[in-house]
């Protein structure tokens, strides 16, 4: 059950829990003095860095890389998640972004081992040693299957872009979006992106509702 105020329901509380988690872990990683351990200990870093740890996967989403990385995945995850865990029940939402998180993760490191041997052959170990000290953070693999669970279960709502300022369909936001993110993946285009882990998310939220749906679970 959701509380209501002034007739509207209030941010149910997985999504609520998750924005507080993600505030304090911005916070840690900000004023604490063992902030460099934090991340080394929790990002996610390529398998074959020494900084990696299995549960990295998981931890990984919870860290980020300043107040405007923060903000903008945290807008996004209030903005379609309410209604999302509304529509959902709390229990399958957070499933359902965990696995997204998850997934997102498991393609970033696939593709960042890829990269990895490639950067070996081409340059040999030490030259390539600069990848496995880049960590990747950030929600935004587990927001990105949050858009395109939007796009599936809502594909004739309406979302209007900030920028650039047109009102677009959710299904044709959720394809575009998905289109620019390998585009720019395959490209090597903002290479400080983890465009991979968009996808990641993106593809394993989309498995998951279809598996939903083919039991039953949700229709759409």
């Amino acid at each position: 059950m959701f509380s209501y105020n002034n007739g509207r329901p209030s941010t149910p509380p997985v999504v609520k829990n998750i924005i507080i988690a993600n505030c304090i872990a911005l916070l840690a990683t900000t004023i604490l003095p063992m902030s460099d351990e934090i991340i080394a200990r929790f990002a996610l870093f390529n398998v074959e860095s020494p900084f990696f740890h299995s549960y990295q996967v998981f931890t990984y989403m919870f860290l980020h890389g300043g107040v405007s990385h923060l903000f903008f995945n945290m807008f996004a995850l209030w903005m379609f998640g309410k209604t999302l865990e509304i529509e959902l029940g709390s229990q399958r939402f957070f499933t359902y972004y965990m696995v997204c998180g998850i997934g997102a993760a498991i393609l970033q490191l696939g593709v960042g081992y890829a990269e990895y041997a490639h950067a070996v052959k081409a340059m040999g170990e030490y030259g390539a040693m600069y990848l496995l000290q880049i960590p990747t953070v950030g929600a935004s693999g587990a927001v990105f299957g949050l858009l395109l669970a939007f796009g599936v279960l809502h594909p004739n709502s309406t979302i209007m872009l900030i920028f650039p300022p047109v009102a677009m369909k959710a299904k044709w936001f959720v394809v575009v979006y998905g289109l620019i993110e390998l585009l720019f993946g395959l490209s090597g285009y903002q290479s400080g992106v983890a465009h991979f882990a968009h996808l990641g998310g993106m593809l394993w939220g989309f498995a998951l509702l279809y598996w939903w749906r083919k039991r039953g679970n949700i229709r759409f």
